[in-house]
């Protein structure tokens, strides 16, 4: 490269731009480019006209430049001289596509993997882990679903019950590790609050603050689990319990109770407590019964059997499991809370058995790793008699 043939060549090649009536600060742009990509090109062969090859580059730039332009303006007037767009997509395209997901021409077992893979960012295997089926399977799930949705519009608006539970779903896949996916899941929930006056849209995104404080302290220096009875109060987020619990109070006074708002009076009731110790479990247990009366979920039931057991004492909650397991299968949270009540009932024999039976059916390696400690811990325990 002959820097003194180029510190030549520069304003001849300036000159013949400007003579053609581009202007200076363009031209002057175009030249500089036309000189790096003579850096990049010359030093394998000099072209045998520097500066014919200098002004033909400048020019090409120019006219790129000129060509990017006026697509600009056609943009730009193309933009000027469409609708304005409607209150979702001034909110953010992101709840758009969150609706379009939650489509009414789709199941809701398809809207809820779409979305969690278009919005929630979760690979198909991943789906296909939570919904306990075979990637293949999943992936042609989730290709029927967008399938679907080809040639769709958003003219009918999406079930906000389908909508609400996508939104706890990606929450979940977050606080279960994934804090990203956590707030991202809390931002479509405000979203949505500030476009529905419906109870439950409250009620949800109080549920999400109420768990999403307690963040911190879910997870040792070592990342192992902490439950919640051994978790370091002073770790929780004492705004997001304010803000969840205020969120809560006006839903609730609403009088349109759904399964959200009770579960976040449950998990009101927990953050409130100063200590485990301390906790109104006859508050919690009186929720667990409007929430079962509600939704007769099986995890319910066994959610409420854990009440029972510190209200009424580890051998009730133990006969509060009775006929869960035809309703659970081998779900492993089954076996954790049998393990649980055997072990505050002082039978360490079959609580060990049933930590490790719990461990060996999770799918999870930090759950797999709490409940094995916990049967370790036990081995050397005596009955209790």
């Amino acid at each position: 490269m002959n820097d003194a043939l180029l510190r030549g060549l520069v304003p001849q090649v300036l000159g013949v731009l400007v003579r053609r009536g581009h202007d200076f600060a363009t031209a002057e742009d175009a030249v500089q480019e036309a000189l790096l990509e003579a850096h990049r090109t010359w030093d394998e062969r000099m072209p045998d006209d520097p500066k014919g090859w200098l002004v033909t580059v400048a020019t090409r730039r120019l006219i790129d430049l000129r060509r990017s332009e006026a697509a600009r303006r056609r943009r730009e007037e193309a933009v000027l001289s469409e609708p304005p767009p409607g209150p979702v997509e001034q909110a953010d395209d992101t709840l758009l596509l969150l609706f379009l997901c939650c489509h009414p021409a789709l199941s809701p077992a398809s809207a809820i993997a779409l979305t969690l893979r278009a919005v929630g960012g979760l690979t198909t295997r991943e789906i296909a882990e939570a919904f306990l089926v075979p990637e293949a399977t999943m992936a042609q799930r989730i290709s029927r679903a967008k399938r679907t949705l080809s040639g769709e519009a958003l003219s009918s608006p999406a079930d906000i019950a389908v909508v609400l539970r996508v939104l706890y779903l990606v929450f979940n896949e977050g606080y279960a590790g994934r804090v990203d996916l956590a707030a991202e899941a809390i931002r479509l929930t405000r979203l949505l609050a500030r476009e529905s006056a419906e109870p439950e849209v409250a009620g949800l995104l109080a549920l999400m603050l109420l768990h999403h404080a307690r963040r911190d302290a879910r997870r040792d220096r070592d990342g192992a689990l902490v439950t919640l009875d051994d978790q370091d109060r002073s770790r929780w987020h004492t705004d997001e319990i304010a803000e969840g619990v205020r969120i809560l109070t006006a839903a609730l006074a609403r009088e349109r109770p759904g399964e959200y708002q009770v579960q976040a009076a449950i998990a009101a009731l927990h953050d409130d407590a100063p200590t485990a110790a301390e906790t109104d479990w006859v508050q919690i247990l009186a929720w667990y019964d409007d929430l079962l009366a509600l939704t007769g979920n099986p995890l319910v039931a066994l959610n409420r059997a854990v009440a029972v057991g510190e209200v009424d004492g580890p051998p009730a909650g133990l006969r509060a499991l009775d006929g869960l397991d035809a309703a659970l299968g081998e779900h492993h949270r089954l076996d954790a809370v049998r393990a649980h009540l055997l072990e505050r009932a002082g039978r360490h024999d079959e609580a060990r058995a049933s930590y490790l039976r719990a461990a060996r059916r999770t799918t999870s390696t930090a759950e797999r790793d709490h409940l094995t400690k916990k049967a370790a811990q036990l081995r050397s325990r005596p009955e209790v008699r």
